[in-house]
């Protein structure tokens, strides 16, 4: 386990300008360098001091030391493909049929990597304490302190709503002197250790909600109460229905209607401090002029900087365009997305056009609202066949080709669509061994729309329907364009630019006639090309701004109406905040946990993924479940490394022998 770990101790590199987030930075490519301190030199001034710092926020990003994919993989199978919304093909199908098991490369990876993140902040907390006030500063030794808290509650929160119970690492302890240690006897003395730390963190930044410095990628007291909160609301599903036969810790006195209290007070802070407000528009989340956008609490800032073609830099996150493309654009099919998801959004709702592209089905007929109800007899022109950021048509094949049909035939089916958010600035096809690849992305752990429904969860579980469907409400406001209206000169003049510099650079100045013909060919109208929308002088964004009237109905008479056809038994409001998230949080990691700690994730893949037995499924649109779905393996096994290497630590209920 943990004795097995290289500890590269405090002494690291600046991540400033390259990292974590709160709010808008437009400076955040500008730093490529790295500075490098000596531990003694930490104690010497508040520069040093700061960047001792950075050796614990340098784990919040991938590296060749554990496999090189934190941030997609192991967060995209345990915090996705668990809903079946989002899913693979090859190996990695396992993750969508509760399939993992203690030998699974990913848990260990991801397991490795948070506790080399947790070691060291344990160290860097420890060394802070003979820090010299009167050199460092005494705010800025609170900030660290605060800061390195939250880094390590935010590498323990993946921990916990991942494995469930796991050993506890305190401050001082690492792999080296602490080589074996038991799991938290219960999931309320875990909890409760999370807890303190974003507490204690919360009350060392004070007043203050903007990161030290203004150095955006720092944490921030805003983040300290998203999770804080979110650390609440877990402790009280634990000691509820998510319990898994552990009783809770005899000395608790939180009952579980003040957890959610406590949680309700740490999101209502944030609303009030209006700190953050939402992007205008949904669809431009995931821009390179989005970063550090006004709603990003919590932020995982990818950017290849000055690597751009390196295989051998996984800091960069080149892998992610090959991840999540289409295969036949090049991609590797890592991530795919479903038809359940797909037919869950209304007519109008704009998140789905940007979080998606679909291959060109013949089988769906726009015009036919008989085909099936849950399409409304309505298909997104802008995202059907063709990527419209990159200006590719999906397939390259003629009538046959994989992506004509509802599922992707990749070695295994998959469903024909494919996620925006993160195949978005960079081609896996066209000179994409070349200098066309550069693709900043964020992977983002919290934004306003995470705190705006957890905070409406609580509301509702608190007898306060009113403030719940009030925060829905808002967001369908969002989601349907409506806060675009009136400002889509200014956004088309913000957000366009790149995507017009991106088609010169890669010297796509204009599609081909055999280009345009194959896209007709494919199902996308030929009047998407009137005008030349895709030539590198396109004076209209990929997905137009505005909402072009769309009626966005009052959510609770929608959600009413909506839970009564699908056959949902539990309450309308779970139903409308767990529904919420699966529009506004698809392919982003956070969506199976707040489903989990909701208690809806059991009724979630009954109702909207019911057990079929599917024949061809190129012929039909939905995924064949053929699986029980089990609770308690959603504690995912404790890795076998773990268990080999650390006789204290026992092994998750569902998977011992």
């Amino acid at each position: 386990m943990k004795t097995r770990y290289y500890l590269l101790g405090i002494a690291l590199c600046s991540v400033t300008g390259l990292g974590l987030t709160s709010c808008d930075n437009d400076e955040f490519l500008d730093v490529i360098a790295y500075d490098v301190v000596d531990e003694a030199a930490s104690y010497e001034s508040r520069a040093n001091a700061k960047k001792a710092l950075n050796g614990v926020y340098d784990m919040v990003f991938p590296n060749d030391t554990y496999d090189g994919d934190w941030g997609f993989k192991p967060n995209l199978f345990t915090g996705c493909h668990p809903t079946i919304d989002t899913q693979a093909t090859g190996w990695d199908k396992n993750w969508n049929v509760q399939a993992w098991n203690p030998n699974s490369s990913e848990l260990l990876a991801g397991w490795k990597h948070v506790y080399a993140g947790i070691c060291r902040a344990n160290d860097f907390l420890e060394k802070l304490k003979e820090y010299p006030e009167d050199v460092v500063g005494a705010d800025t030794k609170k900030y660290l302190e605060a800061e390195g808290r939250c880094l390590r509650g935010f590498f323990y929160h993946w921990l916990a709503t991942t494995f469930g119970r796991v050993p506890m690492l305190a401050t001082g302890e690492n792999g080296a002197n602490t080589p074996e240690k038991a799991r938290a006897a219960t999931y309320t003395e875990m909890w409760d250790f999370i807890i303190e730390d974003f507490t204690e963190a919360n009350k060392l930044f004070g007043d203050k909600w903007t990161p030290m410095d203004n150095e955006y990628g720092r944490c921030t007291k805003g983040m300290a109460l998203a999770y804080l909160g979110d650390a609440y609301m877990w402790k009280a599903y634990r000691m509820g229905e998510g319990s898994n036969g552990i009783a809770p810790h005899e000395g608790n006195t939180d009952n579980i209607e003040g957890c959610y209290q406590k949680a309700r007070d740490c999101f209502k802070q944030i609303l009030d401090s209006h700190t953050y407000k939402l992007n205008e528009s949904f669809t431009t989340l995931w821009d390179p002029a989005s970063a550090w956008g006004p709603e990003t609490i919590w932020c995982e800032q990818l950017d290849e900087g000055n690597n751009w073609g390196k295989w051998d830099n996984l800091t960069s996150k080149l892998m992610l365009k090959w991840y999540t493309a289409c295969p036949e654009n090049g991609g590797w099919g890592s991530l795919y997305l479903s038809w359940e998801w797909y037919s869950c959004y209304e007519k109008g709702d704009k998140r789905r056009a940007g979080s998606c592209y679909t291959g060109a089905v013949p089988q769906i007929n726009p015009d036919d609202p008989a085909y099936d109800p849950q399409y409304e007899g309505w298909i997104e022109p802008a995202v059907y066949g063709v990527n419209p950021y990159l200006q590719e048509v999906l397939g390259k094949g003629g009538a046959g080709t994989a992506t004509k049909q509802f599922h992707f035939n990749n070695g295994e089916w998959a469903p024909a669509i494919w996620s925006s958010k993160m195949w978005r600035t960079a081609s896996a096809d066209y000179k994409s061994w070349g200098d066309g690849h550069w693709s900043p992305t964020p992977i983002y752990w919290k934004r306003l729309p995470n705190v705006m429904l957890d905070y409406a969860e609580c509301c509702f579980r608190l007898g306060q329907p009113a403030e719940g469907w009030k925060q829905i409400n808002e967001l369908r406001n969002r989601a349907f364009g409506k806060l675009e209206d009136g400002k889509e000169a200014a956004l088309t003049s913000k957000y366009l630019p790149y995507y017009n510099s991106f088609a010169e650079w890669v010297g796509r100045t204009e599609w081909t006639q055999e280009q345009i013909n194959d896209s007709v060919a494919a199902g996308v109208s030929i009047a998407t090309f009137a005008g030349g929308p895709f030539i590198k002088t396109r004076t209209e964004y990929p997905i137009p701004f505005g909402s072009n009237g769309a009626v966005v109905e009052d959510a609770e008479t929608y959600y009413t109406r909506y839970a009564a056809a699908k056959g949902f038994t539990k309450p309308v409001w779970q139903v409308a905040v767990n529904t919420e998230r699966r529009k506004e949080f698809n392919c982003e990691w956070c969506l199976r946990p707040d489903m989990q700690k909701s208690g809806f994730m059991a009724e979630h893949v009954a109702v909207n993924y019911p057990k079929r037995s599917v024949d061809d499924l190129k012929d039909v649109p939905w995924t064949n479940r053929d699986y029980d779905y089990n609770d308690l393996k959603m504690d995912m096994p404790i890795p076998e490394d773990e268990i080999i290497k650390n006789p204290l630590c026992d092994q998750n209920e569902a998977y011992r022998n």
